[in-house]
This record gives structure tokens, sequence and C-alpha cells, in this order.
């Protein structure tokens, strides 16, 4: 019913940039906060970034000054914009909805709902 979708992560040298788009798409209501979670090898999941709806951003310590995150509420789309990265930032980066709302059937259903990821890689 609903879906997002990552897409522009890949491999690249330590100190260049990639940006990350997400779109989420179904039968969508409407969408609350959106934001970028990411992985690494034998870690757990950890935010990276995120963002409301009016625009209000956080970001991790580890990567403040060099990812900017914004999105397009009309477009359903989240976008992340790294710069300065480091071989540090490798991992599996997952987009989030928390929550969504849509159309399920008869009724509005509301979850946070996770993309499949894509995957980071930072080489030295």
């Amino acid at each position: 019913q609903v879906q997002l979708v990552e897409s522009g992560g890949g491999l690249v040298q330590a100190g260049g940039s990639l940006r990350l788009s997400c779109v989420a798409s179904g039968s969508i209501f409407s969408i609350g906060r959106m934001g970028w979670y990411r992985q690494a090898p034998g870690k757990e999941r950890e935010l990276v970034a995120r963002i409301t709806t009016r625009g209000r951003t956080e970001y991790a310590d580890s990567v403040k000054g060099r990812f900017t995150i914004s999105r397009d509420n009309a477009e359903n789309t989240v976008d992340l914009h790294m710069n300065s990265l480091k071989p540090e930032d490798t991992a599996v980066y997952f987009c989030a909805a928390e929550p969504i709302t849509y159309y399920a059937r008869t009724r509005l259903e509301t979850d946070n709902l996770w993309g499949p990821g894509t995957q980071v890689t930072v080489s030295s």
C-alpha cells in the first residue's frame, strides 16, 4: 500500500560527496517526521538526521556540519546531502517515515515505515 524507496548510494573516496534520496509512494494521507538512519556491520542502527514537516532538523553529532537533510512535503521526498565523507560513514542508510498515515481499504492506518536501505561505502 505504501513504501519508501531510497536511491543514491554508492562508493566514494574519503572527502567526497553523495546525495541520498527517498520517495514515499502509495495511498498516502500524511507523513510526520522523515529521517535517515544507518547501520554499519556489527553495529546497531543509529539516527543520522531527521526533519519535521515544518523543517525543524536534528542531526547526529558525528555528521553535524557535513550532512544536510531536506524534504519536499508536496512530493513526499526526503534527501540527505553528505559532504566530507569519512570511512566511518560507511553503512547501509535507511529512510524512515515516523509515522506515515495511509488509506487501507476503508480506513486510515498509521505506522512507522522504513525503506529497504541503500549502501554507502567510503574508501580511505
